[in-house]
């Protein structure tokens, strides 16, 4: 029997990419085939994320073309998985297009559930899990330099804006040991950078070890091989996890830190947990611990009853802490957020101009910071060509900062110093300041290992 080809299209977060590889290696596994288009697929498995209004809307958009597809291909199946699977079920199963819905937790089911679909049964299956981590899988990857690693799934914060505790369920992690075989496994590759994801990933506990310890674990595997990690609670930032950062040197000083709001009402408001004054001290002490890491952050415009009052607070909490980069984003009620019972009262008008205020204030501070860097040499990982120029390529710093520079026989992988001469609000450009750093082969690190 010809071996069935499934094309999978990924919304959201990393951690719906990495997600997207799970789904990936269950169906490799089962004998599916994965193909990087739609043409002549078999299946057609859209990965979404819920997190916003606006995401929803351009998934409903894209089931509009697969529904078109699928008049000219009698017997495609359609499925949608992820956190819109699991936030609004009912209403996918009764869209024409749709014959599957998957949640997060149930991406076993798949093959199973895609079988029955082909001989014209629809199905569903949304229950959220308490043990459920995927540990036992391996992702299914092409070779490349970077990789995503989920070690640990959900979130026990219940932010009131949030609905992720309610389409991804509670926090459970990975043991230390799958993980630090999976980055030995993707070290032995070739893979120069791995990325360590949660929902709130710093709040990693697998019974024995906390998230500064598998920190270290992962760091000593191979320290020629970058390590970051993301999203962070204020909370959770531990100092531990702070000491690991600036005592590990193939840990990256880049910290993507949400503060969401400049206003102590609206953080409790929120639950976030903190205050802007912890907030500040703890920027302070990373600041302190780690000269020159990177910090970046999240902002919300609009939370219900937010004042101008208190949007100017958020606005000169930026301009305080001068964050590298942010990302900003108007209010979205979800349902079964306490936010939710919220009056969502301030006019999306008013919460395009919160949000671009804000944009426009970091976007000023970016290139302050990018410009004092004109001059300095940066050692770059380098990722592969630029997406504006075939004659360019691409790179980050250890702090995350994007580097362009002209390309002349560098490999993606390789390492090597840029001399910065120019800088926008979101890139350095520069040229190459020494010959490229090679990574060892593969098969020399295997034969060592």
């Amino acid at each position: 029997m010809t071996s069935k080809r499934v094309y999978i299209e990924t919304y959201g977060c990393q951690m719906n990419v990495a997600d997207s590889e799970i789904v990936g290696g269950i169906l490799n596994e089962r004998g599916f085939v994965i193909t990087p288009t739609p043409d002549d697929a078999d299946v057609l498995l859209v990965n979404t994320c819920a997190i916003r209004d606006n995401a929803e809307v351009r998934i409903y958009g894209r089931l509009g073309l697969f529904s078109t597809y699928k008049k000219s291909h009698p017997g495609v199946v359609v499925g949608v998985l992820g956190c819109m699977a699991e936030r609004i079920r009912k209403d996918l199963l009764e869209e024409d297009v749709v014959d599957l819905v998957v949640g997060p937790d149930e991406y076993r089911t798949l093959p199973a559930l895609i079988g029955r679909a082909m001989g014209g049964e629809k199905g569903i299956a949304v229950r959220l899990s308490r043990v459920e981590n995927y540990g036992d899988i391996v992702p299914l990857r092409t070779d490349g330099v970077c990789a995503w690693i989920s070690v640990m799934r959900g979130c026990d914060k219940f932010c009131s804006f949030c609905v992720v505790p309610f389409t991804r369920g509670r926090e459970r992690s990975r043991t230390l040991e799958s993980v630090v075989e999976e980055v030995t496994n993707l070290s032995v590759r070739g893979f120069r950078e791995v990325t360590l994801l949660g929902q709130n990933v710093n709040s990693y506990h697998d019974g024995r070890n906390d998230f500064a310890e598998l920190m270290r674990a992962v760091a000593r595997v191979d320290r020629s091989m970058r390590v970051r990690f993301t999203t962070s609670h204020p909370q959770d930032m531990s100092d531990r996890l702070i000491e690991a950062i600036a005592s590990e040197e193939n840990l990256c000083p880049s910290i993507h830190l949400p503060v969401q709001s400049g206003s102590d009402r609206i953080l409790a408001l929120m639950e976030r947990t903190y205050t802007v004054d912890h907030y500040r001290r703890l920027v302070e002490k990373v600041r302190q611990a780690i000269p020159g890491a990177g910090l970046s952050t999240d902002i919300i415009s609009g939370f219900p009853s937010e004042t101008e009052a208190e949007h100017r607070m958020t606005v000169d909490l930026v301009r305080e802490l001068r964050f590298d980069g942010a990302y900003t984003f108007k209010y979205s009620p979800r349902e079964k957020t306490k936010a939710w019972e919220l009056p969502d009262d301030v006019p999306e008008e008013e919460k395009g101009r919160r949000v671009w205020e804000v944009t426009e204030l970091q976007h000023t501070i970016s290139l302050e910071l990018n410009a004092a860097l004109v001059g300095s040499t940066a050692r770059i990982l380098v990722e592969g060509p630029s997406r504006k120029s075939k004659h360019d390529f691409t790179g980050r710093t250890a702090g995350n900062k994007t580097v362009v520079f002209p390309r002349r026989d560098e490999q993606p992988g390789d390492e090597l110093d840029v001399r910065i001469e120019r800088a926008t609000s979101a890139t350095l450009l520069g040229v190459r300041a020494a010959d490229p750093i090679r990574p060892a082969s593969p098969s020399i690190k295997e034969s060592a290992a």
